[in-house]
């Protein structure tokens, strides 16, 4: 079937929903609903079989709905209505969710059902579900539906009671920082942790808060900040403590959208003298602080188990700072000192890189000397990665990874994907060439042409279909609370393994070979001059690009690599490709500022 997404974001979402039906053998186009377009005329150029709105704001118009067969994707069960859904389900505590693919009518969420998936709902942030265990039903769903809809016989299923919940706005997500306790704070910040975020007072100015993680060895006076870690704040509850990584400005009139940014650069100087405290030392035996009887946030840890490392990261977002870049190559440098023969890197549940941190960047006084420190922390990481000769280093992706991050988990020795994860091996919808030695790593593992290709058509590729190319040596079927588990459990055993000695034992001499043939500092020399042309030229697209991307500007039109042109079905549009394609909402998974 020719199938058309109306969505208002190429989001996560978007992208997996994208990816899967292409994999099944679908011709797949998007539109994006944009200010001043018509959702109706792009609907009749594309003729499709049908319609489907993976993550759509607004209403589908009667015109288009009764003309075609639509279906939306509500993150809620059966009944639950209105634009807030998953919101108040974070906020509430749920432990299970759904997600409901129903037909669009005029009454919104009340149409006839033609799959529903339940779900568990962990106590993670709103985004890392939405990416998760939502998007895993939300796929059932969608799957479900399409061939339900594809056999010509399925009746859907009315709906005969439901209830409409109100948008959650800021009166709903208010802290009350004397009564509140550090749990009730942490579903609040939860729930709003991509978008909107909390708006809150702070230090005499009005915030966003992003993020939130309980404290439990902190205490002081309710609403008062304690100390940093690695650019958050903790601040304190009526009866503990909470983390906050990121804080958003909020928006003066006639001035640009404010960017999300670490906390403690989001304040620079309002910021007064606090304790920057390092993070909790773990135990070889210890999976996480959880494990101690306390509840406290780092972004990077450290374990064993066996003879296998694991050093874990994650950041907001998957943009890696230069900051974030430095200390993650310090705990790497550290843990390759550790006698283990398997380096497990990553293995969280939500985003595993996606590159250098542009909302960093485009708030630096200096964007492109701030690139530019950037891009280098993020090669020397990579570097670290690729010459590694003395044990094997696996790159665990428990979540999505884009361009420069997806590129570090190429320098690893093996590639581990959970089935749900979503790649975007490329950086041209940023105006940029890229770097992180991908002109070595990617043509290694996929081959010139289909490299090209990849780096060119800049569609997400999913998990089963970038194991096929070689970009993803295993993919792990599991839940994203069990990727953890399962890559530790697949580590132990590869470090364990008599074969992996003799595998560790040519890696030198591989890598040598490599470098006698081409020097890494080859490959970074010529990734870097092409970078340096759009960094350093304030006319380059990559900075308007940069900018309209941080500050959530919406593109005039869909970028045409999108639109999957099918002969016969659409009308024939003027040719509109440039070197350069904005970049829409391409990878704009809530809270993704990388590339």
């Amino acid at each position: 079937m020719h199938i058309l997404l109306a969505a208002s974001a190429f989001n996560s979402l978007t992208q997996r929903v994208h990816a899967e039906l292409r994999e099944r053998g679908h011709s797949v186009a998007v539109e994006l609903a944009l200010p001043g377009t018509r959702l109706a005329d792009a609907v009749a150029q594309h003729r499709p079989d049908l319609v489907l709105a993976p993550m759509l704001k607004t209403a589908i118009p009667p015109e288009v709905f009764t003309a075609h067969t639509c279906l939306v994707v509500h993150p809620g069960p059966v009944g639950d209505r209105g634009p807030s859904s998953l919101d108040w389900a974070v906020g509430d505590g749920a432990t299970r969710w759904a997600v409901t693919v129903l037909q669009a009518e005029a009454e919104m969420d009340a149409g006839d059902v033609w799959a529903s998936v339940e779900c568990p709902l962990p106590p993670v942030a709103k985004s890392d579900a939405y990416r998760g265990e939502i998007a895993d039903a939300a796929l059932a769903a969608v799957v479900l539906a399409v061939d339900r809809f594809a056999s010509g016989t399925y009746t859907p299923r009315p709906q005969y009671t439901g209830r409409t919940r109100p948008p959650m706005r800021q009166e709903h997500r208010r802290i009350d920082w004397q009564r509140d306790a550090t749990d009730t704070v942490v579903r609040a910040l939860r729930a709003a942790d991509s978008r909107p975020g909390v708006l809150d007072d702070l230090l005499g100015g009005r915030w966003y808060l992003h993020g939130g993680h309980p404290e439990d060895g902190l205490r002081g006076r309710p609403g008062e900040l304690l100390a940093t870690r690695a650019g958050a704040i903790c601040r304190a509850t009526a009866d503990g403590a909470v983390w906050i990584p990121e804080l958003r400005a909020v928006r003066t009139p006639g001035q640009p959208a404010p960017v999300k940014l670490p906390a403690t650069l989001a304040l620079g100087d309002l910021l007064p003298a606090l304790p920057e405290l390092p993070a909790p030392a773990w135990s070889d035996t210890d999976a996480d602080p959880h494990a101690a009887g306390r509840r406290t946030w780092a972004d990077i840890s450290y374990r064993e188990e066996g003879s296998a490392g694991f050093l874990s990261f994650s950041f907001p977002g998957g943009a890696m700072g230069t900051d974030h870049c430095r200390r993650l190559l310090a705990a790497y440098r550290e843990a390759c000192t550790r006698p283990t023969s398997v380096l497990v890197l990553g293995g969280g549940r939500d985003f595993f890189s996606n590159g250098i941190h542009l909302g960093v960047i485009e708030a630096a006084p200096d964007p492109a000397a701030e690139s530019w420190a950037n891009i280098h922390a993020m090669n020397d990481l990579v570097e670290a990665v690729l010459t590694t000769t003395d044990r094997l280093v696996i790159a665990a992706l428990g979540g999505n990874a884009a361009a420069g991050g997806t590129m570090l988990a190429l320098a690893a020795d093996e590639v581990w994907c959970r089935s749900g994860a979503v790649l975007n091996p490329h950086y041209r919808l940023m105006g940029l060439h890229g770097s992180e030695y991908w002109t070595y790593t990617l043509p290694r593992r996929t081959g010139s042409a289909a490299a090209k290709r990849l780096t060119e058509e800049a569609l997400p590729v999913g998990a089963e279909a970038a194991r096929r190319l070689g970009l993803v040596d295993r993919t792990i079927e599991c839940t994203p609370q069990a990727f953890a588990d399962e890559t530790a459990r697949l580590a132990v055993r590869l470090a364990d393994w008599p074969a992996t000695h003799s595998r560790i034992a040519g890696k030198k001499a591989r890598r040598e070979v490599d470098e006698q043939l081409r020097p890494l500092a080859a490959y970074r020399e010529a990734e870097l001059a092409r970078m340096a042309e759009a960094f350093d030229d304030p006319a380059a697209p990559y900075h308007a690009l940069r900018r309209a991307f941080v500050r959530k500007e919406p593109p005039e039109a869909t970028p045409e690599h999108l639109a999957c042109r099918v002969p016969g079905r659409r009308v024939p549009a003027a040719p509109r490709r440039a070197d350069v394609t904005a970049p829409a909402e391409q990878n704009r998974a809530a809270g993704t500022d990388g590339c």
